[in-house]
């Protein structure tokens, strides 16, 4: 079972990683753009960014660390199951969507062949 704590743990090993909030909950932002948001207790899971046929593949994979709510369809966002998530793969999603949000720069300098493995 992972927490916000270990969520933060792994993204702030990314270039330019700052704790802020988003929708008045905890998030990750890089160069000002949020990238992963906890959700209300009540509403449950972690908000990553990602792309449309990334979100279905996970979907499709019956794993049931993720999900989806109808809030989020048609965007390129994918909820995660803290409490199921293989650690590996939260970092891997973790990087993914601060790639899809950190400008070029910070990119180039975190470098194309770094996933999962932070």
């Amino acid at each position: 079972m992972h927490t916000w704590k270990d969520v933060v743990a792994v993204a702030s090993r990314l270039p330019e990683v700052e704790e802020s909030t988003w929708y008045r909950t905890p998030a990750l932002k890089v160069a000002g753009k949020g990238f992963a948001r906890l959700r209300t207790e009540a509403e449950g899971g972690l908000v990553l960014m990602c792309g449309l046929d990334e979100k279905q593949a996970l979907l499709a994979s019956g794993d049931p660390a993720f999900y989806t709510t109808p809030h989020y369809d048609g965007h390129g966002a994918i909820l995660v199951d803290l409490e199921r998530v293989e650690r590996d793969q939260l970092a891997e999603l973790l990087t993914e969507s601060w790639r899809r949000k950190a400008p070029k720069r910070l990119q180039a300098s975190l470098g194309r062949g770094t996933s999962g493995t932070l």
